[in-house]
């Protein structure tokens, strides 16, 4: 049986670039760029949790590095390396083959060289934990604390899909294998917006990536702001495979289903123009979805201006999705 040694070496061992020792030594070395600060992410990934037994291992790799990278962007980063920590029940060498793929084709196309990590045998589950390190301009990250009454409110890409592929993935949707085919690379494929979020340095007053539903998420920015949002109901960005949902459960996907890894961000109306530059210099789809306000609070409106008497809650790793 091959080694924890073994293991490392086969699969997570890889050149690091430049004048960065990665791993092999006790601890991983790398430069900040001179004016930068240090941005750092943790996210963990449980089997049955955050994905499927039958997922294909290679999106497994991808979506354990891209869900730290999107919180990279979400602050305006660029990423700089990444530990990877695994506990695995037992050795299947065919699936950690696979993973790496995933990981290491990931960490190559965003600069986010894997540079240490550990291994362990685990008693239950397998579980991932990246550690994304990321630099961005002193004074320039893009926060949740900076938006104002005025600002337009924006996301990127779609919303909706990775809710409905997990939702029938769980048994909670009535099977629809042409639906889940639609929906489910949403959910095992995000896509981080690092491009894009660099791009708003300067440019966007907040930020925050979606991983637990846009009402929830937005919901951060508005309190650590000290400002309330109105959204236009009719302007979110659907994602193709949601037609024919009823509207409770359209509803639920678009304002409460999470594992989106799109950006949700404030600027400026007068900075519309700089906005959608940005968004096709980064060739990212954005949409402007409602404005920020003085009073308190987060109101939906539908198309004939009425609030929604329910706003979907999201998701609580204690407590489910309200």
């Amino acid at each position: 049986m091959a080694s924890e040694f073994d293991l490392i070496a086969r699969h997570f061992t890889r050149t690091a670039p430049g004048d960065i020792l990665g791993v092999g030594d006790d601890c991983a070395l790398f430069p900040v760029p001179p004016g930068m600060q240090v941005a750092v992410s943790k996210d963990l990934l449980i089997a049955g949790r955050h994905f499927y037994p039958d997922a294909d291992p290679v999106s497994v790799g991808h979506k354990s590095l891209a869900v730290n990278l999107s919180d990279l962007a979400a602050m305006g980063a660029q990423p700089l390396g990444c530990l990877l920590g695994l506990a695995l029940p037992s050795m299947d060498e065919a699936w950690l083959a696979a993973y790496a793929r995933g990981f290491h084709a990931l960490a190559q196309a965003s600069g986010c060289p894997l540079i240490g990590g550990d291994t362990t045998r685990s008693l239950h589950d397998l579980t991932l934990s990246v550690t994304v390190f990321g630099a961005v301009p002193a004074h320039a990250a893009l926060r949740r604390d900076a938006a104002c009454p005025g600002d337009d409110i924006w996301i990127s890409g779609e919303l909706g899909a990775a809710d409905i592929a997990y939702r029938l993935l769980d048994g909670q949707l009535p099977a629809d294998a042409a639906r889940l085919a639609r929906t489910r690379r949403a959910l095992e494929w995000p896509q981080p917006r690092l491009a894009l979020g660099q791009g708003l340095r300067g440019l966007a007053h907040a930020a925050i990536d979606i991983s637990d539903g846009l009402a929830q998420d937005l919901g951060h920015i508005l309190a650590a702001s000290g400002v309330g949002a109105e959204l236009r109901y009719a302007d979110l960005p659907r994602a193709a495979g949601l037609e024919g949902l009823d509207e409770a459960t359209l509803q639920r996907a678009l304002l409460g289903g999470g594992d989106v890894y799109e950006l949700c961000f404030t600027a400026p109306a007068q900075r519309r123009d700089a906005v959608m530059q940005a968004a096709h210099a980064s060739q990212t789809p954005v949409t402007r979805i409602g404005r920020i306000v003085a009073a308190d609070g987060l109101c939906v409106l539908d198309a004939q201006g009425q609030a929604l008497p329910h706003i979907p809650g999201g998701f609580d790793h204690f407590g489910g999705v309200a």
